[in-house]
C-alpha cells in the first residue's frame, strides 16, 4: 500500500482464516519502507507528466515494488510462504466523475519479478459501474471489524466508514496529513509530533469558515477526494491567509474535527459506541483530542501495527477475495450499480 502522504511504502504479510460466519486474521510481519529523495519527486510531480512519461513510471514503479517485495520477502524468511501479493499501487489521478481512476506499479512487472501471482488495479471495475472507486477499505471494515461502528482511517486523506441502519456507508471527508504535513514541513520537520506546533496556536476564524465552506462540504455521499484537492485548494487557501505556521496548523485540526463530528452527529448511531481511528493521524495526540471533543464519541485508537498497517491488512484482504471470486468492493460505499469483483490477476 502507498498512500497519498509519500512517506513509504507499506508492506504487510497477513494470515486470513474463515470461520462458519466471521473472518479472523493476522499481521506476521510489517514494514514501511521509506521512498528515496528520487521517487518522492517522482511520484509528487507524476500528474504533470506527459502520456509516455507516466507509462514509464508505472512500468519503474511496478519494478521498484518487485525489489522492494523480494528484499521483504528475503528478510523475514517467507519464501514459498507467501501466495499472493495484492498491490494498491500509488494514485496518481483520482476522477470518477470523468470515468476514470489511475493507480499505477505494473502488475505484471511485479509478478514476474517476484514469481508470485498478483492482485491489483482494485478501484477500475467499480469505476465502470458508475461508482466513486473508493473508499474501498470498507469491506475491511465490515468483515474484519465488526464490532465497530464508526471508523476513522487518517492518512494523507482522511476517510470515515459509519455503520448506520443496517448498512454500511463510506467516504472521503477532507485532506489530513498532506496538508499538515506540508506546514510541519515548514518548520523543517517531517510531521508535527503529538500535535504540539498546532497546540501551541489559535484557531483564525476566517479561515475555519472559509476551509468548511468548500464546495466538497456541500456535497452529499457517495463523493471521494483527488490528491490534487490538498495541493491546488486546500493549501493555496490557506496560504491566502496571513498568519503563523502554528495558527495555519491549529485552524486546521479544528477544521477536521469539526468535518468528522459533522457528519457522525448526523447518524441516529452517533451515541453508540467508540470512534475507531488508524492511520498516521492517530499519532497526533492534539488533532484526537479535537476529534474527541467535537465528535462527543469515546476514541479507540488500536495497537501500532494495526494503526500503522490497517489499510496494507485490508488490501491483502480485498486481494484475497477478488482470488474467490467474492465481492471486494460494495456499491452501498461507492455509489456504484452493484457490488463487485474487483481487480486484475497476474500470473508470473
Amino acid at each position: 500500500m502507498s498512500g497519498s502522504s509519500l512517506d513509504g511504502l507499506d508492506i504487510a504479510y497477513c494470515h486470513f482464516e474463515k470461520g462458519n460466519s466471521d473472518w479472523k486474521f493476522s499481521i506476521e510481519n510489517a514494514e514501511c519502507i521509506a521512498y528515496s529523495k528520487e521517487w518522492q519527486d517522482r511520484l509528487s510531480t507524476a500528474r504533470t507528466l506527459d502520456g509516455r512519461s507516466i507509462w514509464q513510471l508505472h512500468t519503474d514503479y511496478g519494478h521498484l515494488l518487485a525489489n522492494l517485495v523480494r528484499d521483504f520477502i528475503s528478510k523475514n524468511n517467507l519464501t514459498g510462504k507467501v501466495d499472493l501479493i495484492a498491490s494498491h499501487g500509488h494514485t496518481i489521478f483520482h476522477f470518477p466523475d470523468l470515468h476514470f481512476t489511475t493507480q499505477i506499479g505494473d502488475g505484471a512487472a511485479l509478478a514476474v519479478g517476484t514469481g508470485i501471482p498478483v492482485a491489483c488495479d482494485f478501484r477500475s471495475s467499480d469505476i465502470a459501474l458508475g461508482g466513486q472507486g473508493t473508499p474501498i477499505v470498507p469491506i475491511g471494515d465490515l468483515l474484519l471489524f465488526k464490532e465497530y461502528n464508526h471508523l476513522l482511517n487518517l492518512g494523507g486523506i482522511g476517510n470515515l466508514t459509519i455503520r448506520t441502519n443496517g448498512n454500511i456507508i463510506a467516504f472521503d471527508i477532507c485532506s489530513a496529513n498532506q496538508v499538515l504535513n506540508y506546514y510541519a514541513a515548514k518548520k523543517g520537520l517531517e510531521y508535527d509530533k503529538d500535535g504540539a506546533i498546532a497546540a501551541s496556536g489559535r484557531l483564525f476564524q476566517p479561515l475555519f469558515d472559509a476551509l468548511n465552506a468548500l464546495e466538497y462540504y456541500q456535497k452529499h455521499y457517495p463523493k471521494s477526494l483527488d490528491n490534487g484537492f490538498s495541493k491546488e485548494i486546500v493549501i493555496p487557501l490557506i496560504d491566502g491567509f496571513d498568519i503563523s505556521t502554528e495558527d495555519k496548523l491549529c485552524t486546521y485540526c479544528e477544521h477536521i474535527a469539526h468535518q468528522i463530528g459533522a457528519y457522525i452527529g448526523k447518524e441516529q448511531s452517533s451515541k453508540q459506541g467508540k470512534l475507531f481511528i488508524t492511520g498516521g493521524g492517530a499519532f497526533n495526540a492534539y488533532l484526537i483530542s479535537r476529534i474527541a471533543a467535537n465528535s462527543q464519541m469515546p476514541v479507540y485508537i488500536p495497537s501500532d501495527e494495526v494503526v500503522k498497517y490497517k489499510e496494507a491488512l485490508v488490501m491483502a484482504f480485498i486481494g484475497l477475495l477478488r482470488l474467490r471470486k467474492e465481492v471486494n468492493v460494495l456499491s452501498s460505499v461507492t455509489g456504484a450499480s452493484h457490488d463487485s469483483v474487483g481487480g486484475a490477476l497476474y500470473h508470473p
